[in-house]
């Protein structure tokens, strides 16, 4: 191929040639198609699902926590204030994301390895947390940050081994959040409100439990296609409409749709309900959430991605909005399956979307971790926001009317991402 039919390629969107491991031109149109199945596919993704039942998952209880920490070792400290260990999390588990994904795609698997050893490490520090500052730098700081080194380049690995099934797979993936964020809270508020194991050990054993299932993803994800040696970051995907429109979307979606995770327990001791129960409804929203991520994901790949994660933002913010109409334990019990389900979308139809903007599948990482961390930022607003919101007026409805309000918004932006794209607001895409 001659220089002058090289040059309009490497200007364009991506680079189609790059140099391989041993200095060979690899030819990103002759790479091999994905499985879109077989052994080594869903090895990789049931490794990738362990991956964030044991992140995501104990992420998504910390609504057992917040509760159980402005009752006890926090006991005085406002909502907000505690909020902000839950969402510094949430933030750096995607903003770091931004450096894990890129990592993986030049470096493969291993990046996976000494993550999972600090994460265990990060657990056990926080068991022996008793000051707010040690809660901020174990469980928000340390443990924040090793999660983006876990996710991101799990769901890359899924994502290269799928193509026309790869929302169903990330579906799939992302719902072993939610299978860990039902058995994490049932578990951990059972070991803090009915047993006399006391808060250290409780949290021990959760780490006790992550690490066969971190061991076995160390080992079952794997790398299908070469790494790139180009940059470390994608620059030129900030000049493309798609991406940027769907980052600033995400934004909007999760300066909202956190908030029923990290506030519904204290909302339903507000209302008269037990403890215990309360931390169950944080079960009952991720039980719902495995259908709201399997069931989306699966039509995602037959309606388009990016109507699904529009269709996911609709519905949430109007969950949301009727939050506060929930004041018995059923009604409760019926929120909590209603939001579980649509706030589902957010995170898996999100990350597929994003695999909608490479050309070539091994930018995968680098374009979900840039476009994922950057709207993390709102993760690290939201929940803070909507505690001094609760603080001030001392009851959920501004909490309601802001979260659903953004996260529609964030639905209407999808919308207008549809529109920078060849196929228009009607396309299947």
């Amino acid at each position: 191929m001659s220089t002058s039919e090289t040059e309009p390629q490497e200007k364009g969107s991506i680079s189609s040639l790059e140099l391989g491991q041993g200095g060979e031109i690899v030819d990103a149109s002759n790479l091999p198609e994905a499985p879109d199945g077989g052994l080594r596919a869903w090895l990789v993704a049931i490794g990738a699902c362990c991956v964030f039942f044991s992140a995501l998952g104990f992420s998504n209880a910390f609504g057992v926590f917040e509760e159980y920490y402005l009752t006890h070792q926090l006991k005085g400290q406002s909502p907000d204030k505690v909020a902000w260990i839950g969402s510094l999390t949430v933030f750096l588990q995607f903003l770091s994301g931004t450096i894990g994904g890129p990592m993986f795609d030049r470096f493969g698997a291993w990046v996976l390895r000494p993550a999972a050893v600090l994460y265990v490490f990060a657990i056990m520090m926080t068991s022996l947390c008793h000051e707010y500052w040690q809660f901020m730098l174990a469980q928000g700081v340390l443990m924040g940050s090793v999660m983006g080194f876990l996710q991101f380049p799990a769901m890359a690995a899924v994502s290269q081994f799928f193509s026309k099934k790869r929302a169903a797979a990330l579906g799939v993936v992302v719902s072993g959040s939610s299978i860990g964020g039902v058995v994490i809270p049932i578990v951990l508020s059972k070991m803090l409100n009915g047993s006399s194991i006391g808060f250290g050990w409780s949290v021990r054993i959760i780490g006790f439990i992550t690490i066969p299932l971190l061991g076995f993803a160390s080992v079952a994800i794997t790398s299908r296609l070469p790494p790139r040696t180009t940059d470390f970051f994608v620059w030129h995907a900030f000049k493309e409409p798609k991406f940027v429109l769907l980052t600033l979307a995400l934004f909007f979606m999760l300066l909202g749709a956190f908030t029923p995770l990290f506030y519904i327990p204290t909302y339903a001791v507000s209302k008269g309900v037990d403890p215990t129960l309360a931390s169950y409804l944080l079960a009952i929203i991720n039980a719902a959430s495995t259908f709201g991520r399997v069931i989306p994901g699966i039509l995602a790949d037959k309606f388009g991605r990016l109507n699904t994660l529009a269709f996911g933002g609709f519905t949430t913010g109007i969950v949301i909005f009727c939050w506060n109409r929930a004041e018995t334990t059923a009604a409760l019990v019926v929120y909590s399956i209603a939001i579980g389900f649509t706030s589902g979308t957010i995170i898996s139809g999100g990350s597929a979307a994003f695999t909608e903007c490479p050309k070539d599948p091994r930018d995968l990482g680098t374009y979900m971790g840039m476009g994922m961390g950057l709207s993390s930022f709102a993760a690290l607003i939201g929940p803070p926001v909507n505690g001094v919101l609760l603080s001030k007026y001392g009851g959920f409805s501004q909490v309601s009317i802001f979260s659903g309000v953004m996260v529609l918004v964030g639905g209407f932006v999808v919308f207008a991402t549809k529109a920078a794209t060849p196929k228009g607001l009607l396309g299947r895409i």
